[in-house]
């Protein structure tokens, strides 16, 4: 795999209940950027990113990331996060090195250091010796997104990131992810605020009802607004993303 490419989907089929959801997709991550997936309900984009931290496995294809390294820090979907958690914030966020101790990869000394790292880039550091079920909406997402960092200080996989989140807490939370870009940090991240998040991504994966397409973030902005100018702001193709096989 190129240098260059942290992670390449080749030929993936996808099924969640026995049903496929995802056909013969084919894309690539580059190193440093952050991929937004966007795409209709029902389009397979949170299957796809279990598929990419080894959580389901392809009915045919293959996924490579890293090298085969699949040390991948992983914030899903806030419905399917236990948020009740009896521990202090500082526990939550260590839990991102579960894995890592397995295989002996850190020692205590640096782990506390990458600990701290981790929530100083979120801005939760001040709050470690907090419960975490008294936290907020937003703070809780900022702290498992520090546990997330805990993980893989390479790549990240988001999951509707923003979501239930107040605009004031969705923003910072944008802000930190465009930061974490800045700093190398690759970032995959799904999402179904467009207006907001595409102005952040690099590229877009767009899985649609006719299939897939990729392409540059500033093309994908200009395809929604043709497609949202020619349906009067109505949605007449259920993604109404403009995309070359749709019916906009």
């Amino acid at each position: 795999m190129n240098d260059n490419i942290i992670a390449h989907c080749h030929g993936v089929t996808l099924a969640y209940d026995g049903a496929v959801v995802l056909q013969d997709l084919s894309f690539h991550i580059n190193r440093g950027e952050i991929l937004l997936i966007s795409g209709e309900n029902g389009s397979g984009k949170s299957t796809l990113v279990r598929a990419m931290v080894g959580l389901i496995k392809p009915v045919r294809g293959s996924i490579t990331v890293d090298g085969g390294n699949r040390m991948v820090g992983y914030l899903p979907q806030q419905a399917s996060i236990n948020r009740e958690f009896p521990a202090s914030v500082y526990e939550v966020v260590s839990q991102g090195f579960t894995g890592k101790l397995r295989l002996g990869i850190f020692p205590p000394a640096g782990m506390k250091e990458a600990v701290r790292h981790a929530m100083e880039l979120t801005g939760v550091w001040q709050l470690r010796r907090k419960c975490f079920n008294e936290l907020s909406g937003g703070q809780q997402q900022r702290v498992l997104l520090s546990r997330a960092l805990c993980a893989s200080r390479s790549l990240l996989i988001l999951d509707e990131p923003s979501n239930g989140l107040d605009p004031e807490s969705a923003a910072h939370m944008y802000e930190i992810i465009k930061n974490l870009r800045d700093e190398g940090m690759t970032v995959v991240m799904v999402s179904h605020d467009l207006e907001t998040s595409v102005t952040l991504a690099d590229r877009v994966l767009h899985l649609c009802c006719d299939g897939a397409f990729c392409c540059d973030a500033a093309e994908y902005y200009h395809r929604l607004r043709d497609a949202h100018s020619k349906n009067s702001g109505g949605v007449s193709h259920e993604c109404n993303c403009g995309c070359p096989t749709g019916k906009a």
